[in-house]
């Protein structure tokens, strides 16, 4: 497929993924949502992935959806919007929370709407000072979606995800990483450099490791710890049967870097 509204490569065992509708800040179309579905597919099918970076063109992340693809008049019949959620949205972030890979967001601007829950629906979020996470739904009387209403409460408490999504008041990216809603805060200047680090340092990471810590910490919201300490029984035994396992354990012995293969 060839992209016109993203931009998508692998190099090294990272692929970068960038929503490219600058001049629209980066919002959703169901062109866009057709691209991004092809590139994070092909991420999965791609053996040699160790990490994706997701990050957003020129001045904003994400605006969430171009309203001009779902302009109604009033009075005029209305639009099934639970159909492009179900479409769209839903696949979308499901494709995210599953990669098996650390799915790293770059926030560079403003995050509002369905642009905010995406950048919470990855697994660790680095944002710029300047940019903002906006629960805009309110304002044209919807719901959060994009697993807002279920990320929200458990990120940040369910006294401060009222308070985003009723009132739709701006989130600065420091009282994000405050809360807990995001990783960290970065200076503007330093975004690129941060996030470009972080995913060369998961390129050569045991990925397998990493991939099954993130399934497993995603799993616990609906695990008791019975259930939890069984599965990390189970992890612990099949992970300490693969190579990077014991690479691991002979690089601390021998004092040297590991060299990890991934699994």
């Amino acid at each position: 497929m060839a992209y016109e509204t993203i931009a998508f490569d692998t190099a090294d065992g990272i692929a970068r993924l960038t929503l490219n509708r600058p001049d629209r800040l980066n919002s959703f179309t169901v062109a866009m949502h057709g691209e991004v579905a092809d590139a994070l597919d092909r991420a999965r099918a791609d053996p040699s992935l160790r990490t994706l970076l997701l990050t957003g063109a020129g001045r904003g992340f994400c605006a969430g959806q171009d309203l001009n693809d779902r302009a109604v008049a009033p009075g005029a019949e209305g639009v099934d919007l639970g159909d492009s959620v179900e479409r769209f949205y839903n696949p979308l972030v499901r494709r995210l929370v599953t990669l098996p890979v650390p799915v790293i967001c770059a926030v560079n601007g403003v995050a509002a709407g369905a642009g905010a829950n995406l950048a919470l629906a990855c697994d660790i979020v680095i944002a710029a000072r300047s940019a903002k996470f906006i629960q805009s739904f309110a304002s044209i009387g919807l719901i959060p979606d994009s697993g807002g209403t279920w990320t929200l409460p458990r990120l940040a408490g369910q006294a401060r995800a009222l308070g985003m999504a009723l009132t739709g008041e701006p989130i600065t990216a420091e009282r994000a990483a405050d809360w807990g809603l995001i990783w960290k805060m970065v200076e503007d200047e330093d975004l690129v450099s941060a996030t470009n680090a972080l995913a060369a340092r998961f390129a050569v990471a045991p990925t397998a490791g990493l991939a099954a810590t993130k399934a497993m910490i995603r799993a616990t919201w609906a695990n008791s710890l019975d259930a939890e300490l069984d599965l990390e029984r189970d992890e612990m035994r099949r992970l300490g049967r693969m190579h990077d396992y014991q690479e691991g354990i002979a690089a601390f012995l021998e004092k040297r870097p590991p060299a990890f293969t991934g699994c």
